[in-house]
């Protein structure tokens, strides 16, 4: 940012509120690192775990839910951490990111390896509680999360990548319960591939003049002016596969009904977008844990009403 108000208008990337903000440095700067002060990403991560055991028919599964939340909120701080390790050098260039606790020097990269270690146990003794065919599932999604930092630097849709990576669980959650065919979770999975793609764009906007500065590829700049249709083609695409996989799933078309009200958020999203306003965009980001809450309903209600 070259201006004065610039600066003051950035969003924070940190913001230590409650708990975290009372905290010791060492343990406040981990916690930071894991991103626990911003639990919209593990909820991202949370939801499409969700959607696979819901769509599977297999019931409410509230015991598996809660393995997977934990997994979800762990696997979520270990991916962070390995982000941010791979990303010092960039951070230190972008204003919203230049804090964090390795670009800034606060955490060595030696300590942030141990506290990646340690979150990965967590991830570990989750995974333990799955059945085999999921466990091997999850295992796989290992080489999406290494390669993921690495994507901004050669392609400019590195959220397409994000969004085969955060879905994930819905495959995992699927393969947990489900015995029929496939085909269903395979689209619903690129249909909320779609979903990233937009909501993560929505996320860029706040970075879009620094990441050009320092070469980091986006599709929010992909987009240029063009990011709410851009945005809106995505979600509509999402809808559109989300449709096709209920269709493949029950055959009835009155399960459709159940997609509205998510349908209508992502429009609200939309139609609200002001990337003149820095706060706005992330606003409008957070809003998809909603999103994500209404995904699940309707898969739950798709996989286990009877037809």
């Amino acid at each position: 940012m070259s201006s004065s108000d610039s600066v003051d208008s950035i969003v924070p990337d940190s913001e230590h509120r409650g708990l975290i903000a009372s905290l010791p440095q060492l343990p406040r700067d981990l916690a930071q690192l894991a991103r626990f002060d911003r639990p919209i990403g593990w909820w991202l991560l949370f939801w499409p775990c969700v959607v696979g055991v819901w769509l599977s028919g297999a019931g409410w599964q509230l015991g598996t839910l809660a393995w997977l939340l934990l997994g979800a909120i762990a696997m979520r701080g270990a991916g962070c951490v390995y982000n941010d390790i791979a990303d010092a050098q960039l951070d230190r260039k972008v204003a919203r990111t230049a804090s964090r606790p390795i670009a800034s020097g606060r955490v060595s990269r030696r300590t942030a390896w141990i506290w990646l270690v340690a979150l990965c146990l967590v991830g570990l003794v989750v995974l333990l509680q799955l059945p085999l065919l999921a466990q091997g599932i999850a295992l796989a999604s290992l080489v999406l999360v290494a390669a993921y930092p690495f994507m901004k630097r050669i392609t400019w849709w590195p959220q397409a990548w994000l969004g085969l990576t955060f879905n994930w669980g819905l495959l995992v959650g699927w393969a947990a319960f489900a015995h029929g065919s496939w085909l269903p979770a395979i689209v619903v999975y690129l249909g909320c591939v779609a979903w990233t793609i937009g909501y993560d764009t929505i996320y860029a906007l706040q970075d879009r003049e620094d990441d050009a500065l320092v070469g980091i590829r986006s599709s929010a700049l992909r987009m240029g002016a063009n990011v709410k249709r851009g945005v809106a083609l995505f979600y509509g695409a999402a809808l559109v596969l989300w449709t096709l996989g209920f269709w493949l799933l029950r055959g009835d078309w009155v399960a459709w009904i159940t997609l509205v009200p998510v349908g209508w958020h992502l429009a609200w999203q939309v139609l609200s977008l002001d990337e003149s306003d820095p706060a706005n965009p992330l606003h409008r980001f957070r809003s998809n844990r909603m999103a994500g809450f209404l995904l699940a309903i309707a898969c739950f209600i798709v996989g286990n009403a009877g037809v």
